[in-house]
C-alpha cells in the first residue's frame, strides 16, 4: 500500500496519467527523466510562443460561441498538451484548460466521460448536451482546423 502511494508520488511526466502503482520503485531514474524532459518542454514553448493571430471584435466574438462547449483535458508539461495549447494560442481560441493532474474533479470527469486518464483529451459538447470525448493531439488539432475553419 505505501508502495502505491509513493509511486503515485513520484509521477511527474508522461501523458497516460497512470502512476507507478504497477511498476515498483525501480522507475524513480525515469521519473526524474520525465521531469527534466517536461521542464525542457515547457521551456521551449515559452521561448517560442507563438503570437495569437489578432481578428476584428465581431470576429473574434463569432469564434468565441463555437469554442464556448470545448475544454482541453490536459498536464501542464506533457508535450502532446504543449503542442495543441499552442496550436489554441496561435488562433487565439477560448478553450478552457482543464488540468487532470492536480484537479480531481476534472481527472475523474475525463475518465467518467472519456473512458481513460489519458492527455490531450478535447470534450465537445453539442447543442443536444452530448459529449464527444476527442483523443491525440494531431486529431485534436485537425478537428480544431476542420470545424472552425482556421486553415
Amino acid at each position: 500500500m505505501a508502495r502505491e502511494g509513493m509511486g503515485r508520488a513520484l509521477h511527474a511526466g508522461g501523458c497516460d496519467g497512470y502512476g507507478l502503482e504497477n511498476c515498483g520503485y525501480e522507475r524513480k531514474p525515469m521519473n526524474f527523466v520525465r521531469w527534466i524532459l517536461g521542464r525542457l518542454v515547457l521551456g521551449y514553448d515559452l521561448l517560442t510562443r507563438p503570437q495569437p493571430v489578432e481578428r476584428e471584435a465581431v470576429a473574434q466574438k463569432a469564434l468565441d460561441e463555437k469554442t464556448q462547449n470545448l475544454a482541453l483535458y490536459q498536464f501542464h508539461a506533457c508535450p502532446f498538451c504543449v503542442k495543441v495549447r499552442r496550436q489554441i494560442r496561435r488562433h487565439a481560441l477560448n478553450i478552457e484548460l482543464r488540468d487532470t493532474r492536480n484537479d480531481e474533479t476534472h481527472k475523474q470527469a475525463l475518465i467518467d466521460g472519456g473512458g481513460r486518464h489519458k492527455v490531450p483529451c478535447l470534450r465537445i459538447q453539442n447543442a443536444a448536451g452530448d459529449d464527444t470525448w476527442l483523443y491525440e493531439s494531431n486529431d485534436i488539432i485537425s478537428y480544431l482546423d476542420r470545424e472552425l475553419k482556421l486553415t
